[in-house]
């Protein structure tokens, strides 16, 4: 048996579908030992309950077991996925509000900015615990599978500090661009070759052929004339534009990586759209996963009375996991996008960052082929993003203050908004705030507390909602159209989001 250990399993949409993706490989349909753990033991009971049912309507051989001890699950685990939020969502409405109050206004908030570099403080301690209890319980040369954001800092610190796992970073980010790329050319996918190549969120497609034919330069024409991604995309048109190549993330995730975008309330309005939280909605992400919370548990019985998922090949997804399973277990070959150490795999970015690049799995283990230069601009948005995320990187592993506050002022967006003064008052507030998730700044935050308490403080835009923020629907709303509700519910994991977004399919 194949042990597969995932850490946050209660996460209803990650954990079902790599769940339904493994066990669709022929191999492995009657030969896992399923492992869950999660700290909310509510939840970890309905997806548990979940995938049990689908598992048996399926008739797999298979078994699965959950726990809210972490070290019994991964004891002998071969491969670990983890897919955990930490501080759920009370911290993550934290990442989003407080920035707010500064003029900073975020999307996601899950990747850099102000909320994605508070939120790698949170989860960068309890990754390192994770890769520790992986070394000393878990089964020789396990595989750690991580799909949590922010992707880059995870890594890069489970990389430095991880005490030795086998640690790889996996996003969808470049599989919904290269549908869009072909929806926009007018071809099938399997038409398009590419090489995407950068950081997670800001990856960039160097290569677009079609028969050997380089389509890149035919790239903003096409998209700028799409009915649909006109509107939807304007801010990564506008970097394809400006920069020559398309980058992987949607609108919404790559106008809060950058300082042109949504430094003013007018400037966001111009450059997103509110057909989907996805292009660029203030808090987006996070009323959609807060609806999807609380219509999940709601409507659990209903959910167990659904229709099974099916398992098999073609009911397989697009997340590389069971795909870089299946190249190690069978030894077939799997070329994906993965984040890895760079050692020299991008020649002008730092060979210590993380990058996102393409690589290939079979019985040999994961293989990375030498990319070279990405182009000059590319590489210099990549830097700028780099920049900050090594220092929160640091700051996150030593508990270090000083370098969170440079990572915030380094930041693009929060540079561009606020002042040093501002910058230094909003990190003193999300410290406090989010105190009991950050054991590693206790003195910094006892510190904080005092300032806030003592000091003149600069005004802040108490109570501002920023200036594309819609409303959180509750539960009653949901009920009124119930089958919306489940499918959001099902899709707060970002994944099928990115891609309705990305494929819009030829109608």
């Amino acid at each position: 048996m194949i042990k597969v250990a995932i850490i946050g399993a209660g996460s209803i949409g990650f954990t079902r579908g790599i769940v339904r993706d493994i066990l669709s490989v022929p191999e492995f349909r009657d030969n896992v030992e399923l492992a869950f753990t999660d700290i909310s033991k509510r939840n970890l009971d309905m997806v548990y309950r979940l995938c049990k049912r689908d598992m048996q309507a399926a008739g797999v051989k298979s078994t699965i077991t959950a726990t809210t001890h972490r070290r019994d699950a991964l004891k002998g685990a071969n491969y670990v996925f983890c897919t955990i939020r930490q501080g759920g969502l009370d911290a993550f409405q934290l990442d989003i509000d407080i920035p707010l109050k500064y003029g900073v206004d975020q999307c996601v908030g899950d990747t850099l900015c102000a909320g994605g570099i508070m939120y790698a403080q949170r989860t960068i301690p309890a990754m390192l615990d994770f890769c520790k209890d992986v070394s000393e319980v878990s089964a020789e040369n396990c595989r750690f599978i991580s799909h949590v954001n922010p992707m880059v800092m995870n890594t890069w610190a489970c990389t430095k500090y991880g005490h030795g796992v086998n640690f790889v970073g996996l996003c969808h980010g470049v599989e919904g661009g290269h549908w869009q790329i072909a929806n926009v050319l007018g071809l099938k996918r399997e038409e398009v070759d590419i090489i995407c190549a950068g950081i997670n969120h800001q990856t960039w497609y160097v290569s677009v052929k079609h028969k050997g034919q380089d389509m890149t330069g035919k790239l903003l024409a096409a998209f700028e004339k799409h009915p649909e991604y006109s509107r939807t995309e304007k801010v990564r048109i506008d970097m394809l534009r400006r920069f020559g190549y398309y980058s992987t993330e949607s609108n919404g995730h790559l106008s809060e990586y950058v300082p042109w975008y949504r430094k003013t309330p007018d400037a966001i309005k111009r450059w997103i759209d509110l057909g989907s939280w996805i292009n660029g909605e203030t808090g987006g992400y996070l009323r959609v996963c807060t609806e999807g919370r609380n219509w999940f548990e709601t409507d659990f019985p209903n959910w167990m009375k659904g229709d099974p998922l099916k398992y098999g090949p073609e009911h397989r997804g697009h997340e590389h996991g069971s795909w870089i399973m299946e190249g190690l277990e069978t030894g077939r070959i799997y070329r994906g996008h993965f984040n890895v150490q760079n050692r020299g795999c991008i020649t002008n970015l730092p060979a210590d960052a993380i990058v996102e690049v393409p690589g290939y799995v079979d019985a040999n283990g994961l293989n990375i082929p030498i990319v070279g230069d990405l182009p000059l601009g590319a590489a210099a948005v990549c830097n700028a993003s780099l920049s900050v995320q090594r220092l929160a990187v640091e700051a996150a592993a030593a508990g270090d203050d000083q370098l969170l506050r440079q990572a915030m002022m380094m930041d693009p967006l929060v540079g561009a908004v606020c002042e040093p003064p501002a910058i230094w008052q909003m990190v003193d507030e999300m410290l406090v705030a989010q105190a009991q998730w950050l054991p590693q700044y206790k003195r910094s935050i006892a510190a904080a507390r005092k300032r806030m308490a003592g000091g003149k403080l600069i005004k802040t835009h108490q109570g501002y909602k920023g200036a594309a923020r819609l409303h959180t629907k509750s539960v009653a709303e949901m009920t009124r159209d119930s089958a919306k509700a489940r499918q959001n519910a099902a899709a707060a994991d970002k994944a099928a989001a990115d891609r309705k977004a990305a494929i819009s399919r030829k109608k």
